[in-house]
């Protein structure tokens, strides 16, 4: 198993560990995929996801494949919300409204 996330992430992209022209970019790209994440409440112990780093980096040219990708990645936000939500929601507090007569 690989510890660095940069260097699994690149392995996933078919680049060679000792590869550094575009490590800038990747690191950036995985930089927005954990934000994304925090977004979704979970943060990057719960894991990465190279699928968005490949559409930013490296996407597709064929349609067929980056709209399937796409579905996937949307499969996945899912599911990770699904599992922080099972694991740490809040019920979200009433809001009352007073009007005034």
């Amino acid at each position: 198993m690989i510890e660095s996330i940069l260097e699994s992430t690149k392995h996933s992209l078919n680049l060679a560990a000792d590869y550094t022209p575009f490590d800038a970019a990747i690191i950036m790209h995985i930089n927005s995929v954990f934000s994304t994440l925090n977004q979704l409440g979970v943060g990057p112990d719960a894991g990465f996801m190279y699928l968005r780093v490949r559409m930013l980096f490296d996407p597709p040219t064929i349609g067929y494949l980056v709209e399937a990708m796409k579905e996937q990645i949307k499969e996945l936000e899912w599911r990770i919300n699904a599992q922080r939500e099972s694991v740490a929601w809040t019920e979200p507090e009433p809001v009352i409204v007073v009007v005034e007569e």
